[in-house]
């Protein structure tokens, strides 16, 4: 069945804004920032015919999207599409020796290492199984149009495992918060639409 999906990453949170490392384990609101851009997601797509809203089970995830849930629209909240965890880098501001660490680890990613991870966090084989389970799942779906909300790296990885492309092309993957990623299903290939649109931030 061939399927439009809009995927976008969750709105701004304070530890976005501080540069405070979020990912899995931390599990903020989203700000006044964040919320007008959830709204001016909304003011541009409430009338576009969804049938489903996914999320992950992460706050800032389905405050992004509580506008299409409450219209109301069904909803769904999976774990799969979580963001990675940074293990012990979450919740801290970033300082040189985390930068360092992560650097060491994209690397080890680029050299085809994909175990490599942060201390107690998630590896990119991990992530990429989880995101691989997610799609296939997502394809099986009775659903034509669906709205996805996710997060940051979550989202990189998705883009890059929908494109065929090597793990480490996640990191030029673009993803500013409510950065839509439109993605149409047909005949047995995603394609890629739009990437990181922010049009709908001209009514913020």
């Amino acid at each position: 069945m061939p399927k439009e999906i809009y995927i976008i990453r969750h709105g701004e949170t304070d530890l976005n804004r501080q540069g405070i490392v979020q990912g899995s384990g931390v599990d903020p609101s989203l700000n006044n920032t964040g919320r007008q851009q959830a709204e001016s997601f909304f003011r541009m797509y409430h009338q576009h015919p969804f049938e489903l809203v996914i999320t992950s089970t992460l706050r800032r995830s389905r405050e992004t999207v509580q506008s299409f849930i409450d219209l109301p629209l069904p909803w769904m909240e999976t774990p799969q599409i979580n963001e990675i965890s940074w293990g012990d880098h979450e919740g801290r501001p970033s300082e040189p020796w985390m930068v360092d660490a992560y650097q060491k680890m994209i690397a080890r990613w680029a050299e085809g290492d994909l175990s490599a991870h942060l201390n107690n966090g998630e590896s990119a084989a991990q992530l990429i199984r989880r995101m691989d389970q997610f799609l296939e799942e997502l394809v099986e779906l009775p659903h034509e149009n669906i709205l996805v909300c996710t997060h940051g790296r979550a989202l990189r990885c998705l883009v890059t495992r929908i494109q065929n492309l090597p793990p480490i092309a996640m990191e030029s993957v673009e993803h500013k918060n409510t950065g839509l990623y439109l993605v149409t299903w047909d005949d047995g290939q995603f394609t890629v639409q739009k990437e990181n649109d922010i049009a709908h931030l001209q009514y913020a």
